[in-house]
């Protein structure tokens, strides 16, 4: 499978389970949805203070298995080296995230207030390798 067939992939399933690694080289999994970006990017929302965020911060190594709906089916494995944009400059990009993966909110004005309140993160990176 190549890049163009995972984005692809991406666009329609957003369930995944995203694998970072511990200081000790252990990997850390945790559910996500994921989605693409306008630049073909995997992207996915998270907090400031998750172990996966901590992980890529200081190991950037990230694989997100993404899969069907049904869970048994298709599926595919993308790794990268993921960057974590902070507020304020991920708040349009998880604005766009959310609409990628959920369309429209019904207020974006209260959404944002949301991505504050939770200290709202936007993890990205481009498809190194995908498998599936």
């Amino acid at each position: 499978m190549d890049a163009a067939e995972a984005r692809d992939f991406l666009r329609e399933h957003h369930r995944a389970v995203v694998a970072t690694f511990r200081a000790d080289g252990r990997p850390h999994l945790s559910p996500v949805l994921a989605g693409v970006d306008e630049k073909g990017r995997v992207i996915i929302s998270s907090t400031e203070d998750r172990v996966k965020v901590r992980n890529l911060r200081r190991d950037p190594r990230i694989a997100v298995c993404v899969f069907a709906e049904g869970f048994f089916g298709p599926w595919l494995q993308v790794e990268g080296d993921a960057e974590v944009v902070s507020l304020p400059e991920a708040m349009e990009p998880l604005v766009d995230y959310y609409r990628r993966i959920a369309g429209e909110h019904p207020d974006w004005d209260e959404y944002r207030a949301a991505m504050k309140r939770e200290r709202r993160v936007l993890i990205r990176f481009e498809i190194a390798r995908a498998i599936g």
